[in-house]
């Protein structure tokens, strides 16, 4: 199986794991290790992630066919799995879809 995370570096060394999502078009990094930052409990798997506890972005969504998206996108990820909460604002909101590899 192919691996749908990447694990990034911040300026500081802080770890993150990128992931596609596929309700926003564009990439969601929650900190998986580091100081000074919200670090996300996940379960080193990088073809079937977990993130406790959901993640949540408000705003800046990304950019998909050069057009700014904005809005809310909250999900639990699950043994590769993204499960849309219905606070979304994107059209996946309430499905659950495997994550695409990186």
């Amino acid at each position: 199986m192919k691996e749908v995370i990447s694990i990034v570096k911040d300026e500081e060394g802080n770890e993150q794991a990128l992931f596609i999502c596929p309700g926003c078009g564009g990439g969601h990094a929650p900190y998986i290790k580091g100081t000074g930052v919200p670090v996300w409990g996940f379960n080193n798997d990088l073809v079937k992630p977990t993130f406790t506890p959901s993640i949540l972005v408000k705003g800046h969504l990304g950019e998909v066919k050069g057009i700014d998206k904005y809005g809310i996108c909250h999900s639990f990820v699950t043994d590769g799995k993204i499960k849309f909460l219905t606070d979304c604002t994107h059209e996946l909101a309430g499905k659950t879809v495997d994550i695409k590899p990186i």
